[in-house]
């Protein structure tokens, strides 16, 4: 019997990595994306999470579904309820959701007490789950530097980044073999938790030009983000990025995605070193 797979987030980086590596881990498997606008090429099937309306006929015959979880927005915990009720209106057997390190209630960092929202609504729905809890991605510690300097109140606090290469990976090693991974949690994260100190010397070693670590207090966090004139709770968001690292509530390292993908895990210095070439 064929299993039929639906991909959410399908033009994006996991979502679309996750399609690639599974086409080879999977061959036999009937893997479509979802686009939020109508695409011409085969495979891609039209479903908006902001439409729910849309979103009942795309997952329609689908077995598995992998719940990439959407940007980061105000509605995001409702758009990913539209698309659990869709698919559990549709028949659906099986949701993959992509979550996040830590999910909790009273997590500090704000998108991870969403994701555990999601995660209860998924589980509420009486559908098979697997949640794949990725730590921060490696190539958040490029992004975090902005003229020379990492700022934030991560305090001297660790995390043990994850590169999307492997959340994709794991993801795809998943949905080839999803009846194995039923009602489980998998925490994906890198080699070895670090520092933003570390980050930035090893950031200042690939780059060829010095990286300071700038550790904020959160006065201090909140006035250097003002003149991005975002809404209040992105900014928040954003600054809990670093408070949870300085919590340690992001320093656990686990073997997950080596004991999915039988590979370990890109380090830190290896993604650069990758990405710098």
């Amino acid at each position: 019997m064929t299993t039929k797979i639906l991909i959410t987030g399908a033009s994006g980086f996991i979502g679309g990595h996750t399609a690639a590596n599974l086409n080879q881990l999977a061959p036999k498997a009937q893997i479509s994306r979802l686009s939020r606008s109508p695409r011409e090429e085969p495979g891609w099937i039209y479903g908006d999470f902001a439409k729910p309306e849309t979103l009942q006929a795309a997952f329609q015959g689908q077995d598995v579904v992998f719940l990439v979880s959407t940007t980061e927005r105000a509605d995001r915990l409702e758009l990913h309820q539209h698309a659990v009720d869709a698919a559990r209106l549709a028949g659906v057997q099986h949701i993959v959701y992509l979550s996040f390190y830590g999910a909790a209630p009273d997590a500090t960092f704000a998108h991870a007490r969403l994701h555990y929202a999601t995660e209860e609504y998924i589980k509420r729905s009486g559908l098979h789950y697997t949640f794949l809890q990725d730590n921060f991605y490696t190539e958040a510690t490029a992004a975090f530097i902005v003229d020379g300097a990492i700022r934030g109140p991560a305090g001297d606090g660790k995390a043990a980044f994850v590169s999307r290469e492997d959340v994709a990976r794991s993801a795809a090693a998943v949905l080839a073999q999803p009846e194995q991974h039923r009602d489980r949690a998998y925490q994906l994260t890198g080699p070895a938790a670090i520092s933003m100190e570390e980050v930035a010397t090893i950031a200042s070693h690939f780059l060829g030009s010095p990286v300071r670590y700038i550790n904020e207090t959160l006065e201090q966090a909140r006035e250097s983000r003002a003149s991005y004139n975002a809404p209040e709770w992105e900014v928040d968001a954003w600054i809990s990025t670093y408070t949870a690292i300085a919590n340690g509530e992001l320093d656990g390292v686990t073997n997950h995605v080596e004991k999915l993908t039988g590979h370990p895990p890109m380090s830190v210095v290896q993604w650069w070193q990758q990405h710098s070439e």
